[in-house]
C-alpha cells in the first residue's frame, strides 16, 4: 500500500503507475502456478475456445481485484486492515499472473475492457474504504463470497480434459475464501441487501462482457 507520508500527488502517481502495470505489463507470481510445469490432455479447437474464454474471465476478475484492494488500500485506516488488504492483493496478483499465463497457453487474448474493470473498481473500493474499515471489510467479504460462487461455477463448465485450468480455478477458489474468512474475523460487517444486489447486477456484467471482449 501507498505510504501515508507520501503527498497526494505522489500517491497518485504512484497509483497510476500500478495501474499501468497490471493492465500493461506482464504479471509475476511468487507463488508456482497450480498448473504444474507437466503435460496436458490435447484440447478440442471447441474446449480450446471455451477455456480461453473462461480463463480471461478470470483474468478479468483478477483485474478488478488488483483495483479493488489499492482503492481500499488507500482508504484504509487501521493497519490491521490495511496489512489484510495488503497480503489479499499480492495473492490476487498470483491469480492475476497464472490467469494470464494459463490464456496464452491457450492461445487466447486477455479483454480489452479491462481498463474500464480497473477504473471503475478502484472507485468502489476507495468509496468503500472510505465509509469505514468495517464497510471495506464487508465488501471484501461479499465480494470473495461471489467470487468463491463464481469460480466454481467455471468448474463445472471448464473442459473435463483441461485439468491445467482446472487447477488454477480450484486454488484460486480457495484463495478467496479464506480472503472472506480473515476480513470476517477482522470484524467485517453485512452490507445491505440493495448493495449486495448491485455488486452482483455488476459482477454479471464484467463476466458476461468479458466472456466476448
Amino acid at each position: 500500500m501507498a505510504d501515508r507520508n507520501l503527498s497526494p500527488l505522489d500517491r497518485l502517481i504512484g497509483e497510476i503507475g500500478k495501474a499501468i502495470n497490471v493492465l500493461a505489463a506482464p504479471a509475476h507470481a511468487n507463488r508456482a502456478s497450480p498448473a504444474g510445469s507437466g503435460g496436458e490432455l490435447v484440447l478440442d479447437e471447441h474446449e480450446r475456445r471455451e477455456s480461453a474464454r473462461l480463463m480471461r474471465v478470470n483474468h478479468s476478475g483478477e483485474v478488478a481485484a488488483q483495483a479493488l484492494y489499492r482503492g481500499q488500500g488507500l482508504t484504509a485506516r487501521g493497519p490491521a486492515v490495511e496489512s489484510a488488504i495488503r497480503r489479499a492483493g499480492e495473492e490476487e496478483l498470483d491469480h492475476l499472473a497464472w490467469c494470464e499465463e494459463r490464456i496464452t497457453e491457450l492461445h487466447g487474448t486477455t479483454s480489452l475492457l479491462n481498463p474500464l474493470w480497473y477504473a471503475g473498481s478502484f472507485a468502489i473500493g476507495a468509496v468503500a474504504g472510505a465509509f469505514g474499515d468495517r464497510t471495506s471489510l464487508g465488501f471484501i467479504i461479499e465480494t470473495e463470497k461471489q467470487v468463491e460462487a463464481h469460480l466454481h461455477s467455471h468448474l463445472d463448465r471448464l473442459p473435463a480434459a483441461d485439468h491445467r485450468s482446472r487447477a488454477i480455478v480450484d486454488r484460486m477458489a480457495l484463495d478467496e475464501a479464506d480472503h472472506g474468512a480473515n476480513a470476517t474475523a477482522l470484524g467485517g460487517e453485512s452490507l445491505p441487501f440493495p448493495v449486495r444486489a448491485a455488486m452482483r447486477l455488476t459482477a454479471r456484467l464484467m463476466t458476461r462482457s468479458s466472456y466476448w471482449v
